[in-house]
């Protein structure tokens, strides 16, 4: 077993310090990696943090996928609405600065952010936390973004029998 870095105990204390962190990520690929759940409290969403083997950075990232609800609405809208969704989340995406991959067919992207360490090979507990909003936000924002394009579409009762209504979130759009 690997003694723990620098680097990996002081954002373990961060998550800790804020009660987010749920889980270390195990991964050969990886130097280390844990789950957190943000912002602190009942409407928290899933993320992760690693740090890439051999590299002076971590990696913030948070991953969506459209709920099925969602997906019939999209397929459903009219005049390419779909593909100007999914345009219009590249250019969020790129105005907010943040990395991000979509895959159409599968209606799912992920969002995430890359902050390079100190000489010191250590963080600020708010440049860390910073990096977490955008990328949280980013995410967020997405969602209001597809709420948008599927307001005239969903009905309340659509989502009744969907497991992301009773999940105790207000973004319905996971699955």
């Amino acid at each position: 077993m690997s003694e723990e870095s620098k680097i990996e105990h002081l954002i373990k204390e961060y998550l800790l310090d804020e009660g987010i962190l749920r889980e270390k990520v195990k991964d050969p690929k990886i130097e280390f990696g844990f789950r957190f759940e943000f912002p602190p409290g009942p409407m928290n969403k899933i993320m992760f943090v690693i740090k890439p083997k051999h590299k002076d950075l971590i990696i913030i990232t948070i991953g969506t996928q459209i709920s099925d609800p969602h997906i019939n609405a999209l397929n459903s809208l009219d005049n390419n609405k779909k593909m100007q969704f999914f345009l219009e989340l590249r250019k969020l995406f790129l105005m907010k600065d943040v990395y991000f991959r979509i895959s159409i067919d599968q209606y799912r992207y992920e969002i995430s952010d890359q902050v390079f360490l100190k000489n010191d090979g250590s963080i600020s507990k708010n440049g860390f936390f910073n990096s977490i909003r955008k990328v949280f936000n980013s995410a967020a924002y997405s969602n209001i973004i597809l709420e948008e394009y599927c307001s005239e579409k969903i009905k309340p009762e659509d989502f009744t029998k969907a497991k992301e209504f009773t999940s105790g979130t207000d973004f319905s759009l996971y699955s």
